[in-house]
């Protein structure tokens, strides 16, 4: 898939999910596209190892007595999880193992002109949502508070920056004003992760804005 992949995560993006320390919302969209991506992999293995050589150079902390005897005890208290096989679907592992199943098992919602949205249930410091965009149907022109994250799940998109397709990730921020429209042909489906609301022009989605959580 990586072959027809043209839009990929930023440096400082990997970086902070090497890290740890993006929020939720943003965790699960870049590891959902880094799934699909083997470029953005080889990037994020590259800084994986940098901070892997970083804390190796750190000094060790004493632990506990009897610290390890307690881990193995938890460990074997909780037994072994066995994974259920997972049939290959539109959604990509991360989001899979996220949401508990594929696309027939998200829980869609309304929110005008045939655009649906499921919000996933992350921490409070970013919203992650699944979008349900029909083929030739426009999300309402929109600028932005922070960053949003948009990965292309099922058909594409495009704007006024470029077109994106299956696999690709389009980083928005404060500088981006965009409308997107869904392609003629398949319908559209994205994971989009923002971590302020979207800064609307019509009047309608501003005042749809609240009860939609945009």
């Amino acid at each position: 898939m990586t072959k027809t992949i043209q839009h990929h995560l930023t440096d400082g993006l990997l970086m902070a999910y090497s890290a740890g320390t993006l929020p939720e919302a943003f965790n699960l969209t870049v590891a959902a596209h880094v799934s699909m991506c083997d470029t953005c992999r080889a990037r994020l293995g590259a800084f994986d190892s940098v901070g892997g050589a970083l804390m190796s150079a750190q000094d060790s902390a004493p632990m506990a007595a009897g610290s390890l005897r307690a881990c193995l005890a938890a460990a074997k208290a909780g037994g072994r999880a066995e994974a259920a096989p997972r049939k290959r679907g539109v959604l990509p592992a991360p989001l899979i193992s996220y949401i508990g199943g594929d696309l027939d098992d998200v829980k869609w919602r309304p929110v005008g002109m045939g655009v649906r949205q499921a919000i996933l249930p992350t921490d409070k410091r970013a919203t992650a949502r699944l979008l349900y965009i029909p083929a030739g149907a426009a999300v309402p022109d929109h600028g932005h508070r922070g960053t949003e994250l948009t990965l292309v799940l099922q058909g594409s998109f495009a704007d006024e920056t470029a077109r994106f397709a299956k696999g690709d990730i389009e980083v928005a921020d404060e500088d981006m004003h965009h409308t997107p429209i869904a392609d003629i042909g398949d319908d559209c489906i994205c994971l989009a992760a923002t971590d302020a609301p979207l800064r609307f022009r019509g009047l309608i989605p501003r005042i749809a804005q609240p009860f939609l959580r945009i």
